[in-house]
């Protein structure tokens, strides 16, 4: 339970990080931060630790009794906003694309997917967002360091710079906690992934 997520949110209540219930009441008992709960009230470590306990509610056992384990902290100094900015990374190529290869069509696990330049790094293709994507690993042999229509393969749709991090889509679509929904409607996640070299 004290690895499990907890989203953190910024003092504007923008999410900008998750991480452990273990630093969660950490950061709430130094006073950084406060415990969220689904009226969006704010607690200090004593008042969440004072709330009951709904028998359906997670919680973590201690010395003094049961207290419930906070889903979202928010931050009380810290004001900075995620940039908007698209990071050129393989995880954000992988959701742009959803998953799938983008010469035959089919959906595959991240495990059984590649990055593939459309024109071959060897004849000047750039890794830029307009000249990567995701491939199965079949396709990536069988078009080997040629150009798509050399290869007798063709994309199934061009790529392009996404306007707003896929990620997020993944996100939203995978939410592990109701908690956490209110406040990912609008946040660019990028800051999830490390950008890659051009």
């Amino acid at each position: 339970m004290l690895n499990t997520s907890v989203l953190v949110l910024n003092r504007s209540y923008l999410p900008i990080h998750v991480t452990s219930v273990r630093r969660a009441f950490a950061l709430i008992y130094q006073g950084i931060a406060r415990a969220v709960d689904g009226q969006y009230q704010t607690f200090d470590f004593e008042g969440w630790r004072q709330l009951a306990v709904a028998r359906d509610a997670e919680a973590i056992g201690t010395s003094s009794g049961p207290i419930r384990v906070p889903r979202v902290i928010v931050l009380i100094a810290f004001d900075r906003v995620p940039k908007r900015h698209v990071r050129f990374s393989r995880i954000n190529i992988y959701a742009r694309d959803n998953f799938t290869c983008q010469y035959c069509g089919m959906r595959y696990p991240r495990s059984e997917l590649n990055l593939d330049h459309v024109i071959p790094r060897s004849l000047g293709g750039r890794s830029t967002w307009d000249n990567v994507v995701c491939s199965c690993l079949e396709c990536n042999r069988r078009k080997g360091g040629n150009t798509p229509a050399q290869a007798g393969l063709s994309l199934r749709r061009p790529p392009a710079r996404p306007r707003w991090t896929p990620l997020m889509n993944l996100m939203l679509s995978s939410v592990r906690y109701n908690e956490w929904r209110p406040f990912l409607n609008l946040v660019d996640a990028s800051y999830w992934n490390t950008e890659l070299a051009e």
